[in-house]
């Protein structure tokens, strides 16, 4: 049997590859692994039409096993972390396949506010997969289930507390994916004294990142600059990514918005050991600026989950992905695109500088990212001739540059990336190992 869990908790197709039997599957096991009879479990979701469905499986498993069961309706995963690590809740569920199309679902499980690790998700597989084997419960010890839409109040005044004044007067376009963004951002922003643009808040169940949204940042960007807008934040599905936009609409990443924030911490004092974590994937250019600053970049594997381990280890509270997913770990313990948006503009209002400026501080080395289709994307290591000729290739950029060989996580792929000071070199050297990729792990 393959593995359920990848990066981001359980994903596919809706129905197809993640079924509501998966599903209350997957309550039972939560329900039994967590102990949770007689407690709590706080279920959300975003706008997919899908996700009453999943919930509702999801909550007949629970309840099967004893667990109560608190349905938030549509919110941010953030928004559901937020009040699963402040109540008195065992665990709490998310159906949410964040950025990917309408089509596809979700299923992220956390425990104390953040995502469970490798263990738990390995021991929830195996109860999944024998699931026709756990206990059931008789009438008078099943669970309940309640829906509190309100309970994402303390969440939002959580928001508003972080903004504090940062928000007034200043013209703001939110591209809400018509997503989970869309029922908390436009309003909160209003409500602080923004003058909003709002984009994307009107989901359907089948228009969720439909060319919008953090994927497609185009139309926030344009935004921008029709209505000369400070800034635009464009978020993903279930909101817990951001990718801005500065007053000229030109696009600010998530590499961008670490550094400009981990410099104005450094600056402050309050980069806690003057760490940044990020993963391999942010680009050098983002290690450079903090490193000039007297911080330290500490990498990580690609996921959120691996950043917010490598945080607790070296008790860092900035850190997170060139996609956006970007923690706070002083104010949240996932990745909170709406959050990451008030903290970017707590920077741009404390100093007299545009987003743009601020921007530029962080520079971007060339990169050069090619996907080899083979047939043996992990073997890449023991195969003798290539493994030689990246070490040779990184004698070549001599400090100056990396290269990052990585097999994709859900195709037949291997992902080279180089970076460097010099694009024709770097180019040269992708393609060439590409070409011998497709030569001999075919």
């Amino acid at each position: 049997m393959g593995r359920l869990f990848g990066t981001d908790g359980i994903r596919g197709v809706a129905n197809v590859d993640l079924t509501p039997v998966l599903a209350y599957d997957l309550g039972r096991a939560v329900g039994h692994h967590l102990e949770a009879a007689g407690r709590s479990v706080v279920i959300g979701q975003d706008t997919r039409r899908s996700g009453d469905m999943l919930v509702a499986a999801l909550a007949a498993g629970l309840t099967a096993v004893g667990a109560d069961v608190v349905e938030l309706g549509v919110v941010t995963t953030p928004g559901l972390a937020f009040v699963a690590g402040n109540g008195d809740h065992v665990a709490g569920i998310m159906v949410s396949a964040s950025h990917n199309p309408a089509a596809d679902n979700g299923l992220k499980v956390l425990s104390g506010g953040r995502k469970v690790d490798d263990e738990a998700e390995a021991i929830l597989e195996r109860l999944i997969f024998a699931a026709d084997a756990l206990p059931g419960r008789g009438n008078d010890e099943l669970g309940r289930v309640v829906r509190d839409g309100t309970a994402v109040e303390a969440y939002r005044d959580h928001l508003a507390d972080a903004a504090g004044d940062a928000l007034r007067g200043l013209r703001v376009v939110l591209d809400c994916a018509n997503g989970s963004a869309a029922t908390i951002a436009p309003r909160l922003f209003a409500d602080l004294g923004a003058e909003v643009t709002v984009l994307a808040a009107a989901p359907d169940g089948s228009n969720i990142n439909l060319d919008c949204g953090s994927t497609h940042p185009e139309h926030m960007q344009a935004a921008v600059r029709e209505h000369g807008a400070d800034i635009g934040l464009a978020f993903d599905g279930d909101a817990d990514r951001l990718i801005a936009a500065d007053e000229h609409g030109d696009l600010v990443d998530g590499d961008a918005v670490m550094g400009i924030c981990a410099l104005a911490r450094l600056a402050a004092g309050t980069l806690r050991n003057n760490v940044l974590v990020a993963t391999v994937m942010s680009n050098g250019g983002l290690e450079r600026a903090i490193g000039a600053a007297g911080g330290r970049l500490i990498r990580t594997p690609v996921g959120d989950r691996h950043v917010y381990e490598a945080m607790e280890r070296h008790d860092a509270v900035l850190g997170g992905e060139q996609s956006g997913h970007i923690i706070f770990r002083d104010r949240a313990t996932t990745g909170d695109g709406i959050l990451t948006g008030i903290e970017l503009i707590r920077v741009l209002r404390a100093g007299d500088q545009p987003l743009s400026a601020l921007a530029a501080r962080v520079p971007r080395l060339p990169q050069v990212m090619l996907n080899s289709a083979v047939r043996h994307k992990d073997q890449w290591q023991i195969d003798p001739a290539f493994s030689a000729a990246v070490a040779e290739a990184t004698e070549r950029l001599r400090g100056s540059g990396r290269i990052l060989v990585r097999p994709s996580g859900t195709e037949p792929k291997l992902r080279i990336m180089v970076e460097g000071d010099d694009p024709d070199e770097i180019d040269a050297i992708a393609r060439e190992l590409d070409e011998l990729a497709r030569a001999r792990l075919n």
